[in-house]
């Protein structure tokens, strides 16, 4: 019974990267012998232990066979006679597939460190195929890895697996966890290119490939692509290090330029709206979580208003702030200005420009919050105009702080 650290762990510590978990792997083992030194079952599936101890997880050595589509269709057999090479051929990746003895000894037979060293991603073997998991978590560490190039024949392989549907397979939850990763890594435009160029963000994300190839209008937009916009505008949302429900509506804010009517290009008037039924649908596709839906429906509604705040009347701001519910939810009010902020420095030679909208935003928050709606409850003789007088002085006090 020999016991290796495996996966991420090792490569990280590889590359000089903070270890953050460990996984490990058993081999020459049995269920029974690792319950009888306490280890916790918990795999479903195959069995993976919790250490007494340390609770992290320990997974008896095992291989897999392909039964079904999707990445669900395995069954998996796990066994004292399983080795470690058997164990690491079934991984995505080959810096992916390097384990480390207890002794400190690498082993690496899939030439891991070698495309560590020479930054490339490059699978294992044809096995990769199997899963359209890897598709996903390819693009993904493109993503975090934003140094590493796609190994061509990875690619290749990639193409293959989307023209034989097999990434059609992916449940909806599944895609989602490995999109929201992708978002929070560095350079999230790098996993739009990978999913792009192997054909799967058509089958995955068809409202986002359908930018590319939408102009914009050049005074607006220098990189004038809508797609290669929203590639900037994400790696923007990267860079401000935005939460996840921002990065989001960074993503989805301009679906429906996708639907512009070809004869007013590259103009996109009304596409705020026009946007708003197409990422409902993404939203109730992908099951995308209610705070990351909220923030994008904001921002694809407001963006075109939230930029342009110095031209709006007073009403109109206070009608902005509260559609946001801004008064009640100001944190949410901050993700929507983050993500608005993105928008407008993810333009080519636009990145470093200043957003002074934002600071303008939340002056006007602020000085609305100030009003004491209390006080004009308790001096307003006709209980029915309450409503307008609060909104009056709220419209007043945004007035008063422009001038």
């Amino acid at each position: 019974m020999n016991t290796y650290s495996v996966g991420g762990a090792v490569r990280d510590e590889l590359l000089g990267l903070p270890v953050q978990d460990r996984d490990w792997v058993v081999v020459g083992a049995t269920p029974a012998e690792m319950a009888a030194q306490g280890f916790r079952p918990v795999g479903k599936d195959f069995p993976v232990f919790l250490h007494p101890q340390t609770h992290e997880e320990y997974a008896l050595a095992r291989t897999e066979r392909k039964t079904a589509p999707g990445y669900r269709g395995f069954s998996f057999h796990a066994d004292a006679g399983v080795t470690l090479e058997e164990d690491l051929a079934r991984r995505d990746l080959t810096i992916n597939a390097i384990a480390k003895s207890a002794a400190g000894e690498f082993i690496d037979p899939y030439g891991g460190r070698s495309d560590l060293a020479a930054k490339v991603l490059r699978h294992v073997s044809d096995a990769f195929a199997e899963d359209p998991v890897r598709i996903l978590r390819v693009a993904r560490f493109a993503a975090r890895f934003a140094d590493f190039a796609l190994a061509p024949e990875t690619l290749a392989l990639m193409r293959q697996m989307v023209a034989s549907n097999e990434v059609d397979a992916l449940v909806p939850e599944r895609v989602w966890q490995e999109l929201a990763r992708g978002l929070m890594e560095t350079r999230p435009a790098r996993m739009l290119e990978v999913l792009r160029a192997c054909g799967a963000l058509a089958r995955i994300l068809p409202e986002v490939d359908a930018l590319f190839g939408v102009p914009q209008r050049a005074d607006y937009h220098p990189e004038i692509d809508t797609g290669v916009h929203i590639a900037m505008v994400v790696d923007m949302a990267a860079r401000l290090e935005l939460p996840l429900p921002a990065r989001f509506a960074a993503l989805t804010h301009d679906l429906g330029k996708a639907l512009t009517p070809a004869a007013i290009l590259p103009r996109h008037i009304g596409h705020e709206a026009a946007g708003l039924p197409v990422l409902a649908s993404l939203c109730e596709r992908l099951r995308v979580p209610v705070d990351c839906r909220d923030v994008a429906r904001l921002v694809a509604g407001l963006h075109g208003d939230i930029h342009k705040v110095a031209e709006l009347k007073p009403v109109t701001v206070l009608k902005v702030l509260e559609r946001c519910d801004a008064l009640r939810r100001p944190e949410r009010f901050d993700m929507v200005l983050g993500a608005c902020e993105a928008d407008a420095r993810g333009r080519a030679g636009r990145e470093a420009q200043p957003y002074p909208q934002a600071a303008r935003w939340r002056r006007a928050l602020a000085v609305v919050q100030s009003v004491d709606a209390g006080a004009i409850s308790r001096t307003c003789t006709d209980r029915a105009q309450i409503p307008a007088r609060i909104h009056e002085a709220r419209v007043a006090a945004i007035r008063a702080q422009e001038e």
